[in-house]
């Protein structure tokens, strides 16, 4: 009975330790969900607005699609983080686990006005996802970028665009363009990165699909899915 009691106990324990063990993470990583649920969101928004989307043959052409949500004009004024958002890249199996970036610097013409605006990036080669898995590069100075095309309208310039690694669009006070980024640095959130995978595995292990991250930061990912379920040559 006395020994009974005692593997009770000890299971009790090891149930405490683990539920707050979990317990804790979840809250560690609360920032980080909000990060991925946050740029979802931006994502279905543009994409659901009709004929002023992002077209799909230029997403499906896509390696990688980073996003940051409410990218604060001051911040870029003072050299603090400007933004924070996430990325991911494609897979053998969709879409990889959110790797956690900063954007800062640059200039952003007269569009950039408002108190914050949503920044999407399209890494349309390998040269450009070459310079995602960098951990850190400057838009315009590493890596070419112009103005992504935006719904029906993408024509024939399209083709030209479609030269660039990168392809850049924003969202400010409801209006969604293509818009080129210049001087413009996007660099890995170690914190970020540090709270959801641990100390070990690095942005390009995140984006390559080498490390997973667990399921309550899959919201950016999963969106990808939806309209972008595989990449077309």
């Amino acid at each position: 009975m006395k020994a009974s009691l005692i593997r009770y106990a000890a299971i009790c324990a090891v149930f405490v330790i683990s539920a707050t063990g979990a317990a804790a993470q979840g809250k560690q990583m609360a920032d980080e969900i909000s990060q991925s649920k946050k740029a979802a969101k931006v994502f279905r928004e543009i994409m659901g607005a009709p004929d002023k989307a992002i077209p799909k043959d230029i997403l499906d052409r896509a390696h990688c699609v980073a996003v940051f949500p409410q990218v604060i004009k001051a911040g870029f004024i003072v050299g603090g983080r400007g933004g924070r958002g996430v990325a991911s890249c494609r897979i053998r199996s969709g879409w990889s686990s959110p790797a956690y970036f900063n954007l800062g610097g640059g200039s952003f013409g007269l569009q950039i006005g408002a108190q914050a605006t949503d920044f999407i990036l399209l890494f349309m080669n390998e040269g450009g996802m070459s310079k995602l898995l960098g951990d850190k590069f400057e838009i315009g100075g590493d890596a070419s970028a112009a103005a992504g095309p935006v719904g029906r309208q993408a024509g024939a310039s399209t083709n030209i665009r479609l030269d660039a690694q990168i392809l850049s669009y924003s969202r400010s006070k409801g209006l969604f363009a293509g818009l080129e980024l210049k001087g413009v640095v996007m660099s890995i959130d170690k914190g970020d990165m540090k709270d959801v995978y641990g100390p070990g595995p690095s942005g390009r292990d995140v984006l390559t699909g080498a490390t997973q991250g667990p399921a309550a930061v899959k919201d950016f990912p999963t969106t990808l899915v939806r309209y972008s379920p595989r990449k077309t040559n």
